[in-house]
This record gives structure tokens, C-alpha cells and sequence, in this order.
């Protein structure tokens, strides 16, 4: 199923819209949402801002009413017509009723003419209920109501709620983790893998066998001799062609998922037309060695609000009398989510690190790369023998998905913000997202395709007179 409208919150914008909307007196409350888009074709509406309606300020706030000032809508619009934003009326159910009312109906019908006379030909409403779950509709010029098919929250927990399961008036329960319902539920998400080799591939079998309907791989890269031992489903023909990772396995998921399963998008992350492609995206895994590859991930969960999964693996080794010797086999799983702290803020990447690997990469007589790259650090090896830790972290992350949309786990997820092993130690370590310090990133969340794209120069469209 190809969504065609999904509402997408940060975790932070609904606990503090719900905090507005349900303040403990069990009556209605109000807000309206400002919302920016992703590109097209798939609509994504992505929380941009809002406007909390005071309670004081309302005529009427009942258990099943509400009238609040229409100044509220006019300060909106002076603040949509700035970024173009489409706005989203929102209200509470105290009751719990999961639906559009009568009076909501009516209430449409009243606001949205003069709204879209104002601003733009689309805007939309919604209404939540006690347990933070919404259920949103929009609205054309031809003031007919078409539900919105998705909405999403990317927070502590990975929450969505369909149009297509609402039709009692109440939400819908959420399937069980590694259940056929679970699969089910994953046909109408897209994932994109970001890196097709050793990590990725593995993370890519799982996305695309555990049912994910579409499957965005990102990767410029060829398939070589070198790395048959680590990328899955690569073969000694597609080495000796030299074919693209992304078109090498993209073939290999038609054979057990059919046609129009993955797409092979056989360029940088750090390309125009790859960031479009993430933003159309409902998650993220992030199984790059760049780290500059690592901060556009950062920016386009931020600006798209997109949850991103990263994983990383290296195996140190140390001297010993003379001798090299394994130090450590690590792997790091590293959930983040939009608002909250970024793979820069928990010292993944940090300004001098970007600025060292960019002189390595330009200035290789300066740097030896070699030396730095690659799974063993301290070791040149063309075609480290690392498969089984591969295989061991890209289970970690994709599981670490499962427990944020399907929640498994006995404690929170909120602990479970960064994950970090040691097979020499045999150790399992987890960090809570509140040890990161999250920078100030409210300038780009949930920007969408404003340009230019991530608010980065390079990242624009080429003008005409440029492109020839």
C-alpha cells in the first residue's frame, strides 16, 4: 500500500501538545498545528510549529464543545505565509471518541472557507484523544473531507495511528512484536538503508524480509572482490561486473519480495536528490563509515522528522611486547530521534572530526586514510573476516526499531537510547536519551523541502545556466 498523506510529529511536539490539549479538567482544549511538507509525490505533513489556544480565552470548553477566538487562526496564517505552512486545526476528545462529531462537521465547514481564502487551497483538522492518539482529515478548495492516512509520532515510542483502522470510533490496538499483524502492519512503511555493505546489507535483508512495503537503498558504491565475505546476497559475477551495491541487492529482494520492493538509488547521502528521497521516508537506518555522511542523517531526521536507527562496529586492536593484538570488538546502536539529541551531540561526529576526515579525503599525502578506514584500526586489511559482528550489531538495530514501534521491552524505552557491546567482554551496555545534552535545533524541525534542502547551500537546485 502507497500512503498518500501521513501528519508526522516529533515526540516532544506531541507530549507537549497533548499536555495542552488534556489538562486534567475533562474539558475540550484547542490548538492549531503549522505544518511544512516533504516533496513529493507522497505527502508527508511534518510539524513545524504551533499555537496553543489559552483556555481563558474560549467561549464555550465543554466535554464535547468548544469556541475559541478566530484571532488564533489569524495569527497562524501571518505565520504560515512565511514558510508556506499548511495548518492543521486540532482538538480534544475528553470522552475518548476517535472520530469526527457531528459539530466537527459542521465546525469544518464554518472555518475552513474563510481559512482557505486567507491561505493556500489545503489545510486540515483533527482531534486526539485521552491516550494521545489522533486521527486528522484535509481538506481542498472543494471543502470535501479525505482522511489523512497516517499519523505519526517519532518519540521514545514509534506510535501510528491509520484511517483505516478507526472506522469504530475508537483506536486501533497495535500488533504484537514478531507477529504476522506486525508484518502486516510494516507492508504500508518505507524504510531506506543508508550504506548497502557490510552493516547495511544486513540491516537491508531484515527491513526487506520482515515485510517493510517499500525499501529505499542508498548506496554509490561497487561490489568488489574485496567485500564477497560481508555484503549479503553479493556474488563472484557481480564483483567481476563491477555492478552497484544498491542494484546488486535490489534484484536479489525482487526474487523473494517481488517487483517495486527495494529501490536501488545508486548515489551519495549527501546528494539532492537522495535527501528528497529520505524525507519521504518513515524511518531511517543509518550503516555508513562517513561522518559526514552521519550529519546530513542527523539533519534529515530533524527537518523531516524521521526516526533514524545508526549502527556502527570496529574492532580496536593494541601492541603487546611487540605484537598486535585484539583490544576490543565493539558495535554501537544509537537511536535518535527528531528534537531530542543527535549523533553530534552524543560525540559520535563533532566539528574537528568532519574537518579531519575531510583532509584525510583531500589531502592523502597529509593523512595516511588507509590506516583509519575500515573495521580494524590499526591494521590495513582489504577483506576483514567480520561478518558475524556485522550480522551481531545489524540485528541489535533492527530489533532496536521492533522494540520502539512494538513495544517489547520490560522497562521504558527511554533507557534505551544508545546501546553499546563488547564481545571481548562479553559486556551489554545502555545509555537513557536523558544523559545527552540535545543541542538547540528548533531552526530546522520539521522544516520539510524548504530550500535549500537541510538548509545547507550545496544541497539547492542548480540553476539552469549551472546544469548544462
Amino acid at each position: 500500500m502507497n500512503l498518500s498523506t501521513t501528519l508526522a510529529f516529533a515526540g516532544i511536539q506531541h507530549e507537549r501538545v497533548r499536555k495542552h490539549l488534556f489538562p486534567g479538567d475533562d474539558l475540550e482544549a484547542a490548538a492549531v498545528l503549522l505544518c511544512s511538507r516533504s516533496a513529493p509525490p507522497r505527502v508527508r505533513l511534518l510539524v513545524r510549529d504551533y499555537i496553543l489556544i489559552p483556555y481563558d480565552t474560549c467561549r464555550i470548553r465543554q466535554r464535547d464543545a468548544i469556541t475559541w477566538p478566530g484571532s488564533y487562526i489569524e495569527e497562524a496564517i501571518d505565520r504560515a505565509e512565511t514558510e508556506n505552512l499548511t495548518l492543521v486545526l486540532i482538538h480534544s476528545h475528553p470522552g475518548g471518541l476517535f472520530a469526527f462529531s457531528n459539530a466537527d462537521d459542521e465546525s469544518d465547514q464554518m472555518v475552513l472557507p474563510g481559512l482557505m481564502q486567507s491561505h493556500g487551497d489545503f489545510h486540515c483538522t483533527a482531534v486526539m484523544t485521552p491516550d494521545g492518539a489522533v486521527r486528522a482529515r484535509c481538506y481542498a478548495n472543494d471543502l470535501v473531507p479525505r482522511p489523512i492516512d497516517l499519523v505519526t509520532v517519532a518519540g521514545h515510542d514509534l506510535r501510528y495511528w491509520w484511517d483505516q483502522d478507526a472506522s469504530a470510533g475508537i483506536p486501533g490496538s497495535r500488533p504484537m512484536a514478531f507477529t504476522g499483524a506486525m508484518s502486516t502492519e510494516l507492508r504500508q512503511l518505507t524504510a531506506m538503508v543508508v550504506g548497502v555493505s557490510g552493516t547495511g546489507s544486513v540491516c537491508a535483508e531484515q527491513v526487506c524480509r520482515l515485510g517493510f512495503g517499500h525499501v529505499k537503498l542508498v548506496d554509490f558504491d561497487v561490489t568488489e572482490l574485496k567485500n564477497l565475505n560481508r555484503i549479503l546476497n553479493s556474488t563472484l559475477r557481480d564483483a567481476q561486473a563491477g555492478r552497484l551495491k544498491v542494484e546488486m541487492f535490489a534484484q536479489a529482494v525482487s526474487e523473494y519480495r517481488g517487483e517495486c520492493v527495494a529501490e536501488s538509488i545508486p548515489l551519495s547521502i549527501l546528494t539532492r536528490e537522495a535527501v528528497i528521497a529520505a524525507g519521504q521516508c518513515d524511518v531511517l537506518f543509518c550503516c555508513v563509515d562517513s561522518l559526514e555522511a552521519r550529519q546530513i542523517v542527523d539533519l534529515v531526521a530533524a527537518v523531516y522528522l524521521v526516526p533514524v536507527f545508526d549502527v556502527g562496529v570496529v574492532i580496536p586492536v593494541c601492541n603487546t611486547g611487540g605484537a598486535l593484538a585484539i583490544g576490543d570488538v565493539c558495535g554501537r546502536i544509537d537511536y535518535v530521534q527528531p528534537g531530542r539529541s543527535t549523533l553530534q551531540d552524543r560525540g559520535v561526529y563533532s566539528p574537528e572530526s568532519l574537518r579531519a576526515e575531510y583532509l584525510r579525503r583531500s589531502a592523502p599525502n597529509a593523512y595516511n586514510q588507509e590506516l583509519e578506514a575500515g573495521y580494524i584500526k590499526g591494521i590495513i586489511d582489504e577483506a576483514p573476516a567480520v561478518i558475524s559482528l556485522n550480522m551481531r550489531a545489524a540485528a541489535a538495530c533492527v530489533n532496536e526499531f521492533i522494540a520502539r514501534a512494538y513495544p517489547f521491552r520490560h522497562e521504558a524505552n527511554h533507557f534505551y537510547a544508545r546501546t553499546l557491546f563488547s564481545l571481548a567482554a562479553c559486556e551489554e551496555e545502555y545509555t537513557p536519551e536523558s544523559t545527552f545534552t540535545p543541542s538547540i535545533n528548533s531552526p530546522i524541525l520539521g522544516l520539510g523541502s524548504q530550500e535549500p534542502l537541510l538548509g545547507l547551500p550545496f544541497l539547492a537546485p542548480l540553476r539552469r545556466s549551472e546544469s548544462k
